[in-house]
């Protein structure tokens, strides 16, 4: 794609076809999504991401995979997060989902520490630090507006989505990073529902973890955690295997253990055959202006927003209340993959929507 350009309210005519040109061709990297606004389920994969995914069956039927082909997708693969989320390659582990990064990090809690959480986040944010209730941890769950306020001296950890999965709605984490510093807390943030859609800068928090395959548009499977200065040291390697050597392919055995010195020590053996679709699919985000893709989608979703009477947020993930299910019922029946959570109605706008969508949402809802 050509470079990014960013366009201003103030841009040429020349300058903002550049950037409709730019948004055409990365939709047209997509299979076709007409109708699907569920991103924030699963993604759609790119042509890329599937061409890799059969050459890897194709190699493997072969009998011709090896893992240091293997091994040199999962490097590309942390190359580009790290870029998509502003971050050195070297603070990037590798993981197969959030849960199992979180309960990484819920693992290295001091015993009879406090840890906050959003109430209403994401089980994967949240279980992992209950199940540590038997070591005296605390959790404390608060509303996401209020958040910042409930950090305190005892706080050791702040744990949180950065969007919300139930609502999209967007953390202020601002106010979460500046609180946990007059206190000495640590910031972990799950950017499973931002990273590929809203720009996101991981070197803010002491560490974040992150699913590809939703906004990132990954085959399921393939995870990334990023760590900080200070959880380097904080995180203890709880689930350190044969990937999380210094030397993975020459420290297969014991007796004797010798972990990377960085990030890496908290690598989980990768489930081999998702991450050539994965490098696949995020070198292509790793390209991307997200910006622009932010002003895209959030678009989308604030438009289909005034049409429907209701707030517009700037988010790319639009809810509003569903208890009896008629609204998602409704929508699936006209064609449209939407989804419903915690009584609510989920529409997700990605690069393969477009205004259409727009209408076909409000006809279905006789709004039309």
């Amino acid at each position: 794609m050509p470079a990014p350009v960013t366009i201003t309210a103030t841009g040429t005519a020349a300058t903002a076809a550049t950037a409709t040109d730019r948004l055409a061709a990365a939709r047209a990297a997509f299979v076709p999504g007409d109708g699907y606004l569920a991103a924030c389920t699963q993604g759609l994969p790119l042509h890329a991401t599937l061409r890799a995914s059969l050459a890897e069956l194709n190699v493997w039927e072969r009998g011709e995979a090896t893992p240091a082909a293997y091994g040199a997708a999962v490097e590309q693969a942390r190359a580009s997060f790290g870029r998509i989320v502003g971050v050195a390659a070297d603070r990037v582990a590798i993981g197969s989902q959030v849960s199992v990064l979180a309960a990484l990090v819920a693992a290295s809690v001091p015993d009879g520490a406090e840890v906050v959480c959003v109430d209403g986040d994401f089980s994967s944010m949240v279980f992992p630090f209950l199940a540590q209730a038997h070591r005296g941890v605390t959790v404390v769950h608060a509303p996401l507006d209020r958040l910042a306020d409930a950090i305190g001296q005892r706080t050791w950890l702040v744990a949180f989505s950065l969007v919300q999965s139930a609502t999209g709605a967007i953390a202020d984490a601002g106010a979460v990073i500046d609180a946990a510093a007059r206190h000495g807390a640590r910031t972990f943030a799950d950017l499973t529902q931002a990273a590929g859609w809203l720009p996101v800068d991981a070197s803010r928090f002491d560490v974040t973890a992150c699913h590809a395959y939703k906004w990132l548009c990954a085959p399921r499977g393939s995870a990334f955690l990023t760590v900080g200065d200070r959880m380097l040291g904080d995180l203890r390697p709880a689930q350190a295997g044969w990937f999380a050597g210094d030397d993975p392919w020459s420290s297969c055995y014991g007796p004797t253990m010798q972990l990377a010195g960085d990030a890496r020590r908290f690598d989980v053996s990768p489930a081999w055959p998702v991450w050539p679709g994965t490098a696949a699919a995020l070198g292509f985000f790793a390209d991307l202006d997200l910006h622009e893709v932010r002003a895209h989608t959030a678009g989308l979703g604030d438009r289909l927003s005034e049409r429907l009477g209701i707030p517009a947020l700037g988010q790319s993930i639009v809810t509003w209340p569903d208890a009896d299910g008629s609204a998602l019922a409704a929508l699936a029946s006209s064609g449209l993959r939407v989804s419903g959570r915690a009584g609510r109605v989920r529409v997700a706008f990605h690069l393969w929507n477009t205004s259409d969508d727009i209408e076909r949402v409000a006809g279905a809802l006789g709004r039309g």
